[in-house]
């Protein structure tokens, strides 16, 4: 029976799991933005978050408690130097997964995960909000279309 057993497995054993994770958690560190299927995202969005929110109080502790998991020196450096101070007012979700469709090779579906404070194309949309437009039909011009006369006045 499979009571409580709600982790992904992702199909590998847990060395080679564990790995991977920790590979792709430094590569979304470093580079803000990753590609990936849907499955490895939803399964790095569990591991990666909690690290982010270890990386709000700088202390050795946390710092060696990250590092256990990451195991990239400079994955840490820059969690904790530029990740920890944009992200220290929000109180968690601190990935997004945008879906792009499916792979081509083997039809899985891909995605995009990408730290949300670091997209600036949707920082910027947030910002500079559309007007709200009005929904009333346009009046049709006058010029477009000439008069036909009226049968008023063509009876007299």
């Amino acid at each position: 029976m499979r009571h409580n057993k709600k982790f992904n497995h992702l199909g590998r054993k847990s060395a080679h799991r564990k790995a991977m994770l920790a590979n792709m958690a430094c590569s979304l560190l470093l580079h803000k933005r990753i590609t990936t299927t849907v499955a490895k995202a939803k399964a790095l969005r569990m591991y990666v978050e909690p690290l982010i929110t270890k990386s709000k109080e700088d202390s050795t502790h946390n710092r060696r408690t990250v590092f256990s998991y990451l195991k990239s020196k400079t994955a840490v450096t820059e969690l904790f130097r530029e990740v920890s101070v944009k992200v220290a007012d929000r109180p968690g979700g601190y990935t997004r997964i945008l879906k792009t469709g499916n792979r081509l090779g083997d039809n899985a579906e891909m995605c995009i995960i990408e730290l949300v404070d670091y997209n600036e194309a949707m920082l910027a949309a947030k910002d500079a909000k559309p007007e709200a437009k009005s929904r009333r039909r346009r009046k049709k011009s006058t010029d477009a279309a000439p008069e036909a006369p009226a049968a008023d006045t063509a009876a007299e």
